[in-house]
């Protein structure tokens, strides 16, 4: 089990970098970042763009891992898109793996102009976004036509130093988003079942976790792909369970065991912030990352 973190955008960089290598020296497999225009509580605060945030955190670590939880073509196109991340992995030495889902209904949906997409809608762009991305992130030339993406002759040369290329995280919970997952994923995400957030119980999201893993392992099967080849990444604080289990290094360790038991390999908690709902004690969070690691090896 792996423990990793979530940085969000919303500090200046004098600052924000101080977190970021905060998160190296405690440990942490990897640092992420939300990959949006504005989010929910932060919409009227400060809030930076992933990439250059990501850019920025690779020039002052040297080790931890670094990538987006999640990005979504809610804003983002293919091309350009391979283009950043090529330069990216190049910056950070081969440390960025790409969380990548359909995106959701939010601010981001609408901040281009656009009607929000449907759910219908958005994983058919999805199914389009993730293969092209894929083949533009591992040929040096590419051109295809889609229905809602396309590209002519998009080079991407080195291409990434990572390879063939930096690895996939893929955010699903319905069938076409869980096969995309087992065909183009190195890694699978899951912030559990939102319909169980307000009303529901722990005991009740690790079954729904349960029966997501059997669906991922039905869509592995499904392409001739071995289950086990995926990490299994869940983000925290979208479960019943909230941030009780970020209260003691206890409670967060018989939390990450419960979830190990399902087979998941990587659990990424949200860095404190005051006033919100991660507003957790700075001393416990950095306890479980230095403490809670051993305990689930």
């Amino acid at each position: 089990m792996r423990l990793s973190t979530v940085i969000l955008p919303i500090h200046r960089w004098a600052e924000g970098q101080k977190i970021w290598r905060r998160a190296e020296d405690l440990g942490f497999h990897a640092a992420y970042t939300y990959d949006h225009l504005s989010w929910r509580s932060f919409r009227d605060g400060p809030w930076f763009g992933a990439i250059p945030t990501l850019t920025a955190a690779a020039t002052v670590t040297h080790r931890i891992r670094l990538g987006t939880l999640v990005t979504s073509p809610n804003f983002r196109h293919p091309v350009t898109l391979a283009k950043e991340l090529i330069s990216l992995d190049d910056i950070s030495g081969g440390r960025i793996t790409l969380g990548i889902g359909a995106g959701g209904s939010g601010f981001d949906a609408t901040a281009l102009g656009q009607e929000a997409w449907t759910p219908r809608e958005r994983a058919d762009r999805f199914g389009e976004f993730v293969p092209l991305l894929d083949r533009l992130l591992t040929e040096d030339a590419v051109t295809q036509q889609g229905t809602h993406y396309s590209a002519v002759e998009a080079r991407n040369i080195p291409g990434c130093v990572q390879r063939p290329r930096l690895p996939f995280a893929v955010a699903a919970t319905g069938p076409r988003g869980l096969k995309l997952a087992a065909r183009y994923g190195q890694a699978w995400v899951t912030t559990g079942d939102p319909k169980l957030y307000e009303t529901g119980t722990p005991e009740q999201s690790v079954e729904a976790l349960r029966e997501q893993s059997k669906k991922l392992a039905a869509a592995c099967a499904e392409v001739g792909r071995d289950a086990s080849e995926l990490d299994r990444i869940l983000l925290t604080g979208f479960t019943p369970d909230r941030n009780a289990p970020m209260q003691s290094v206890d409670a967060f360790v018989d939390f990450a065991g419960r979830h190990a038991e399902l087979g998941f390999t990587e659990i990424a908690v949200h860095a404190p912030i005051p006033d919100s709902d991660f507003a957790i004690d700075p001393a416990v969070y950095e306890r479980i990352a230095t403490e809670a690691p051993a305990q689930l090896a």
